[in-house]
């Protein structure tokens, strides 16, 4: 809990000083303009990437498989489609990561991994019919 609220801190902090540097560097206007287009192109991949996650989900589960790939694209397009919406140029890079494809295969063994270490130590149940 303690770390999370650290990187809840950190973050926009991290990010406000980002964005200061940058319109120095490049000016006001085009670091305005750049944070714009990202959060349209956030809302854009969250309604298109979304619908298509949601689609690959439904059918894994009428074929009676597990959706576990599916739910993992689904989440990790969401998370980096609202990393795209909010205001600032590292939460961009990792939202376009996170948008991949190809950088989601990188994330996902990762997120297997801690799954798997949740269920493990009891913090997660799976219950199977």
């Amino acid at each position: 809990m303690r770390k999370f609220l650290m990187f809840l801190i950190l973050v926009p902090i991290i990010e406000i000083c980002v964005v200061l540097l940058s319109g120095k560097l490049i000016g006001a206007f085009p670091t305005l303009v750049l944070i714009v287009v990202t959060g349209i192109l956030g809302v854009y991949l969250a309604k298109t990437r979304g619908f298509k996650a949601f689609q690959q989900l439904k059918i894994a589960i009428e074929r009676g498989q597990a959706p576990g790939d599916a739910i993992i694209d689904g989440v990790l397009t969401f998370i980096g489609s609202i990393m795209l919406v909010l205001p600032g140029f590292i939460s961009d890079i990792i939202g376009i990561l996170l948008v991949t494809p190809i950088a989601r295969k990188l994330f996902k063994p990762i997120i297997y991994y801690w799954l798997r270490k949740k269920i493990k130590k009891g913090q997660i149940i799976l219950i199977q019919k």
